[in-house]
């Protein structure tokens, strides 16, 4: 059930979408958002890579892009997050992380009848998100995240599982680039979009993850006063 002290006099399930250039903790604060409010995170790589592993016929049609080295085109995508949306766990609300990525794509939203509720944008500047990318580890056997500055393994260079910590292909410096540039271009006009229907709220990101959660509670807390 949503939280009523969070809602106030807003009753609306919290249909949120969250905005941030990558590694800017969209996923974390949707890990946060989504346990405290009971509703789902749908977010479309999960969502294109779980279609895949079922061989639904739209995951099928993905992955003939994929494997073509193509990006998914958009009425793929979106027919994939009208058929999730559509799903019972979905009627008391959900958080979308990377979709819409364009202003077409918020239209498409649009007109599959969904009434967007809330948009916070995380903002984080770009050097602190390149520093942030290049420091993450992975581990190689359980899949464990660390950070060389923030989140250090206490194991070295392994995991304390035993796994050799590794660097992630599009945490290179030069694709970190590359996606930041995508996301300015492509979708960080959804910001103004949205602006100008008054559902914008800009979140500043922190340094300690718990102070950008509280920021980013805050900005929801804050809808029933719209």
């Amino acid at each position: 059930m949503p939280d009523k002290e969070r809602l106030g006099c807003d009753m609306r399930p919290i249909q949120l979408i969250l905005l941030g250039a990558p590694g800017a903790g969209k996923g974390t604060q949707a890990s946060v958002i989504s346990e405290k409010y009971h509703i789902p995170t749908i977010s479309t790589g999960a969502l294109i890579r779980e279609a895949i592993a079922r061989q639904t016929p739209l995951g099928m049609s993905a992955k003939k892009y994929i494997d073509a080295g193509a990006l998914v085109p958009d009425q793929v995508v979106i027919d994939m997050i009208q058929d999730r949306l559509s799903q019972p766990d979905c009627a008391d609300g959900f958080i979308l992380d990377g979709f819409p990525r364009t202003v077409p794509q918020a239209q498409a939203l649009e007109e599959m009848g969904v009434s967007i509720t809330d948009v916070i944008s995380i903002e984080v500047p770009d050097e602190e998100i390149q520093k942030r990318m290049e420091g993450r580890r992975i581990c190689s056997v359980c899949g464990a995240t660390f950070h060389v500055e923030h989140n250090p393994s206490p194991a070295g260079d392994r995991c304390p599982c035993g796994g050799m910590l590794t660097v992630r292909s599009d945490d290179d410096p030069a694709v970190v680039a590359s996606r930041l540039a995508t996301y300015h271009s492509m979708t960080e006009p959804l910001k103004e979009y949205y602006a100008k229907k008054g559902l914008l709220k800009i979140v500043q990101g922190q340094k300690q993850i718990a102070d950008t959660t509280a920021h980013t509670l805050a900005a929801l807390a804050s809808r029933g006063g719209r």
